[in-house]
């Protein structure tokens, strides 16, 4: 299937979980096997099990795109080291302030929305180090694009509240298709309640039905 539901600790709220991209997953080190092997199955990726500034809140604080991964200042070294020799990607330890990385951005190859939070050493290494172009705004009027929108090859999926000129600017940065979703039965948050890949989703158990087709269907996921 292209699509699941899961849950973990007996929350929906899985994205906040679970780190993943095309190559690989991380999920919390206590994660139970279903949860893993619902991950592993959906997205078509090993999955690897850590923590991250000593939290299992691996989707909070991590981002990264095909070239590495973007970690906060207050990351263990035995946690960087781990998730370095099980991914063999390289990882990037920002040193500012911020550390809910994954709410901050939204990210591929080419191109990173962020917070207007962010300050210029975030920007720098995202530059740089993950090599897309930077471009500052919000989605929904909300600071945290990485909260409100998730992405694969295909499509942005992003708050249903997003405005006509948030979806244009979505469009033109990262050249997909935009479509407003909701996950979790109404809640507007989407990494918050997804997990997302070119190869499928995994949505918090509350996802109704019509929001699993329409998610499926907007990601290009419909086999």
């Amino acid at each position: 299937m292209p699509i699941s539901r899961a849950s973990i600790y007996g929350n929906s709220n899985i994205g906040v979980f679970v780190f993943a991209n095309d190559s690989f997953a991380l999920v919390p080190y206590d994660a139970p096997e279903k949860f893993v092997a619902e991950i592993s199955n959906t997205l078509k990726v090993p999955v690897h099990r850590a923590t991250i500034c000593g939290s299992v809140l691996l989707g909070i604080f991590i981002i990264g795109n095909s070239r590495g991964i973007l970690v906060p200042h207050n990351a263990r070294e035995d946690e960087i080291s781990f998730i370095e020799k099980a991914t063999d990607f390289p990882i990037i330890q920002y040193r500012g302030k911020y550390n809910a990385l994954g709410n901050m951005i939204l990210l591929n190859d080419k191109s990173a929305l962020v917070s207007p939070r962010a300050d210029k050493e975030l920007r720098l290494l995202i530059s740089n180090e993950l090599g897309v172009e930077v471009f500052e705004g919000q989605i929904a009027g909300v600071s945290l694009p990485g909260a409100c929108a998730v992405m694969n090859s295909r499509a942005i999926l992003c708050h249903p509240k997003t405005s006509n000129e948030e979806m244009a600017k979505l469009e033109k940065i990262f050249n997909k298709p935009v479509h407003p979703s909701t996950v979790n039965c109404g809640i507007p948050y989407l990494r918050v309640g997804m997990i997302v890949n070119s190869n499928g989703a995994v949505v918090g158990e509350d996802t109704t039905g019509p929001e699993m087709a329409h998610i499926e269907s907007s990601l290009g996921l419909v086999e």
